[in-house]
């Protein structure tokens, strides 16, 4: 059998293994070390071994725990619902201002904590009842907080872009910087559909009577003061990092502790808030760590056998396609892998083959990290086996069917598809920031 047999055969595997429901680091890790085990007899156990000690030795690996240890701390501490009661002061008297306020809380909300499943858990949890009961079509904030909170994996500090960084070999400080506009234009674009929508059509989004609509100006800019939050425990992070003062472990550590002094200091740090902290960032880290070390043992044996070069022969010689067609159709597979698995997932299946194969073609692994965590946006959110779908669906109260969270989803993915689309038209839009700071 031919080495890209092999390679395909193994790709295969894996996917049907997936599909039977088996966890994403036993199916990975299966067909790596039975791989190794066929092609290289008992010398293959060394791939495994090789594998776990490069995931010990990963210094940055540190920031993960970090992260999510500072995302669940804001988020169970309930500082969220102070932002989102700043919103509802300020953006009441407008239509679908609420909605807007919802957008607004999620890009904060994801500066704070940079993941998408405790982004998901504090809209619907703080805005969706509250937009519910004050008339707003129950489609229209379903796709609301499922499109908000997608942005945590984009905007810095995003979780999955630190995971990109350390399979790509790419640095973390320029993967977060090129995520900024890409991340607030998404979120600029959700919030122009959502205006033009709610005036269009104002029983969408209606205003807010105007006896809660009279808030003193004292009390809105006292409110305001939910909004520094989150803006210092960014800052505090991510300047010392961007200026050299601090490694990413340490901005990381900084972050956490900081998050962690804002709940003391606002009287919301008890023994539950502080035990289901840790323990859902102990388990969440492992998760990772699992799966990362699967994925490296995958991408050893891959790497081994030669696929990347064939697959790079297979599309640029005997096909004849070009770099950019070849770059779509990558896209357009993760659109379908999202369908039935997470970013993560996505990811470490598909890293030991597209990251050295997008180097080969010539596009830049910054820019192409940006492309790649959007789609993973748009997929999560895709039609029939969406993972926020089912998010949605499982935190939703019982009035929004699922096919209301189907239905609500489609305006904001193409939304979403056209935010894609400029970015790889002009990807200055990604690449701007990082190349100024860094001073490519």
């Amino acid at each position: 059998m031919s080495y890209e047999m092999i390679a395909l055969f193994m790709f295969a595997s894996m996917m049907l293994m997936l599909f039977t429901g088996q966890r994403v680091f036993g199916a990975i890790g299966a067909v790596a070390a039975i791989a190794a085990l066929f092609l290289w007899g008992t010398g293959g156990s060394d791939i495994p071994f090789a594998s776990a000690m490069k995931l010990m030795k990963w210094y940055p690996l540190l920031t993960l725990p970090m992260f999510i240890f500072m995302g669940y701390v804001l988020s169970e501490s309930k500082i969220a619902d102070d932002l989102y009661k700043m919103f509802h002061v300020w953006m009441g008297p407008v239509h679908g201002g609420l909605a807007i306020g919802t957008i607004g809380l999620m890009v904060l909300v994801s500066a704070m904590n940079g993941l998408s499943v405790a982004g998901m858990a504090i809209g619907a949890t703080i805005a969706l009842p509250e937009l519910l009961r004050r008339g707003y079509d129950k489609r229209m904030v379903t796709g609301v907080v499922q499109a908000g909170s997608s942005l945590g994996i984009l905007v810095p500090p995003s979780v999955v872009l630190v995971l990109y960084a350390m399979i790509a070999r790419q640095p973390v400080g320029q993967l977060w910087l090129a995520g900024v506009f890409p991340g607030l234009l998404m979120a600029a674009m959700f919030v122009l559909y959502i205006y033009i929508r709610c005036k269009l059509q104002p029983e969408l989004g209606p205003v807010l009577p105007k006896e809660e609509r009279d808030v003193p100006m004292a009390e809105k800019i006292r409110l305001l003061g939910a909004g520094v939050l989150p803006i210092t425990i960014f800052a505090a992070m991510m300047v010392p990092f961007v200026n050299g003062w601090t490694s990413l472990v340490e901005s990381s550590a900084i972050g956490a502790m900081t998050a962690f002094l804002a709940a003391v200091l606002k009287g919301r740090m008890n023994r539950e808030v502080f035990e289901v902290s840790v323990r859902q960032t102990l388990l969440i880290s492992c998760m990772f760590m699992w799966i990362i070390l699967a994925a490296l043992g995958f991408g050893a044996v891959f790497d081994g056998l030669g696929a990347v070069r064939a697959i790079d022969n297979l599309f640029t010689e005997q096909l004849g396609l070009n770099p950019w067609m070849i770059l779509i159709l990558m896209q357009l597979s993760f659109l379908i892998m999202g369908t039935f698995l997470d970013d993560t997932a996505m990811l470490v299946i598909v890293a030991p083959l597209y990251v050295p194969l997008v180097k080969v073609l010539g596009f830049d692994l910054i820019w192409y990290g940006v492309l790649y965590t959007i789609t993973t946006q748009i997929a999560y959110m895709t039609p029939p086996f969406g993972y926020n779908l089912f998010l949605m669906r499982a935190m939703a109260p019982k009035e929004i069917t699922l096919r209301d969270i189907y239905g609500s989803i489609l305006p904001f993915v193409l939304v979403m598809v056209l935010a894609l689309a400029l970015i790889i038209a002009f990807p200055q839009i990604a690449l701007w920031l990082p190349n100024t700071v860094y001073g490519k």
